[in-house]
């Protein structure tokens, strides 16, 4: 066996590890439902019940990575404090050793293979005869991915072993050990997984290539090199998060930096002390006490370190332009707000609805309301619009209980009536974008000609929008609307005829027909709820009660 030969067959093992990996967390993610998210809700009562809830679940699940995104998901949705969110944080920390001790136990003092090949070959075909949204085959799924995690933990002993026999290791005992703390950061941060990191080092601790002591430094080093997955986590979302993955990053380096310094003792704790003299073993119970350090170091400061991180990343108000600058109570002028964020709000609907039928419009790019919208995805421009919405919400409740004149309140009702419906408008458009997509790459002439029609509406729709915006003091305001409103209810039932032309249906299956059909109601309801938005912005109540009274044209 050439040498090369074995770093390949090592790499390869690490490549199935980390496959397995995402298998058993992919799977898992879909398995950990209601139940385990309740689960840590209700255990973040206290901060010592949220640690040992996490530790279990994290436990269970096998991967502190679904944990620690299932917390950053419940900060974002401020179902959980910051407090107890750290807390979460430092449990799943300690849970996740379980699963280095499952490796340690199971695949190096076993053969397992064993067992584990013939768990693979079967769950592996039965997959093959199930269907993929099933419970079934998630489990199977499950027991699949782990089975080939103890196959690939076979490939890495394997090539490590053939390295060795082939290398002179002596010149590695030459390094500071500092040197072997940067290794386990590098590694962890390259290939996003602790637990690869962990068990390439108890590989190379198996067959001889490091001692103990350098495994116990690139232990060290993988505890603060998988906190940068949580900052990827959160790179892009709202500042609790960011400050969740901060004070992971601050738990997990401090507590290294200071195990750091005492390294040397507690090896010789360890091995001389405890008398542990499996040094595979000696390394696990060296990672659990790490995370175990960490959690008694930390618990008595959570709520100061809390304090401390919620000064980190301060929240930024921008998605409102002007109702985050004036208070609520000052009604005159924060009607004014209502007025001007509203119309905001309209602009980033339009803007949502160009983007996703890829309509370039050079107008808007020097827009003010456009700078903080642009460089989002599709997705995000959502998110951003239904945030937006909250905040408007928020401000009206605000407004509605300081406000006391009859005709403030009535417009201030109108403009939140405006930005309700403008919001299912959106909402309409986001539940198109699976068609949207569909539609726009299809090979199916039919299909990408009518995506280019609807594509066509919304250019005409934003065009004629931008005209009443614009000119919202025209005497002839009524006037434009209605015909607005006459083009759009005339557009569906002309639409609804195309769709139905025999000629239409010889070329298309029955599904295709179905979702062009749903598609266009998509469509056209978003520019019905545009429509009764934009007229409780524009019109007085007395001009917008008028469409009110009229009947329904999507049927």
């Amino acid at each position: 066996m050439s040498r090369s030969f074995d770093i390949w067959t090592m790499l390869a093992g690490v490549a199935f590890f980390l496959l397995a990996m995402n298998f058993i967390e992919s799977t898992l993610r879909r398995l950990a439902g209601r139940r385990f998210k309740l689960f840590l809700k209700k255990q973040t009562d206290n901060k010592l019940k949220a640690i040992g809830g996490a530790a279990v679940v994290t436990g269970l699940l096998q991967s502190s990575s679904i944990v620690n995104l299932l917390v950053l998901s419940m900060v974002g949705a401020h179902v959980l404090q910051m407090e107890n969110a750290l807390a979460l944080i430092l449990g799943a920390n300690l849970g996740t050793t379980l699963d280095s001790w499952i490796v340690a136990v199971a695949g190096f003092n076993y053969n397992i293979e064993t067992i584990v090949l013939p768990v693979a070959a079967i769950s592996g075909i039965c997959m093959a005869f199930i269907k993929n949204d099933s419970k079934l085959f998630l489990w199977l799924k499950f027991l699949f991915g782990l089975a080939f995690l103890f196959i690939a933990l076979g490939f890495i002993k394997s090539g490590m072993e053939g390295y060795v026999k082939q290398t002179d290791l002596s010149f590695f005992t030459h390094y500071p050990v500092i040197v072997f703390l940067l290794l386990g950061i590098l590694l962890t941060t390259i290939i996003q997984s602790s637990s690869a990191t962990i068990v390439l080092t108890l590989s190379a601790l198996h067959t001889g290539a490091i001692s103990l002591f350098a495994a116990t430094a690139i232990v060290l080093g993988s505890e603060v090199g998988t906190t940068f997955k949580l900052f990827l986590a959160s790179a892009d979302g709202i500042a609790e998060k960011k400050r969740v993955a901060l004070g992971n990053f601050i738990f997990n380096a401090v507590t290294v930096f200071t195990v750091f310094i005492f390294l040397r003792p507690v090896n010789a704790l360890l091995t001389g002390v405890f008398q542990i003299k499996n040094q595979i073993i000696a390394l696990v119970v060296f990672q659990t006490f790490v995370n175990l350090c960490s959690a008694i170091l930390f618990f008595p400061f959570l709520k100061y370190l809390a304090k401390f991180l919620l000064k980190r990343y301060p929240e930024k108000a921008e998605r409102s332009l002007y109702i985050n600058k004036v208070p609520a109570v000052e009604t005159e002028f924060a009607l004014e707000a209502l007025e001007n964020e509203t119309r905001h709000f309209i602009n980033l609907f339009l803007y949502y609805c160009l983007d996703s039928f890829a309509i370039k419009n050079n107008r808007r790019e020097h827009e003010a309301s456009y700078r903080n919208f642009q460089d989002k995805s599709i997705g995000e421009k959502y998110d951003y619009i239904k945030q937006l919405h909250g905040e408007l919400h928020i401000f009206y409740l605000k407004v509605q209980n300081a406000a006391s004149d009859k005709i403030e309140t009535e417009r201030i009702d109108n403009l939140i009536s405006a930005i309700r419906n403008i919001m299912y408008a959106a909402k309409n458009i986001n539940d198109a974008q699976n068609d949207i997509r569909q539609f726009s790459n299809s090979s199916n002439d039919i299909k990408y000609n009518f995506y280019s029609l609807s594509a066509g509406k919304f250019q005409h729709f934003y065009n004629d929008v931008e005209i009443l915006l614009n000119g919202n003091k025209d005497t002839r305001l009524f006037e434009k609307f209605s015909t607005l409103y006459y083009a759009v209810t005339t557009g569906y039932s002309l639409s609804l005829q195309v769709l139905y032309k025999e000629g239409i249906t010889k070329h298309l299956s029955e599904i295709e027909i179905t979702s062009l059909i749903n598609f266009n109601r998509e469509i056209y309801t978003a520019f019905k709820s545009a429509l009764f938005g934009l007229k409780d912005y524009l019109l007085t109540s007395k001009e917008a009660a008028y469409f009110d009274t009229l009947p329904g044209f999507i049927r």
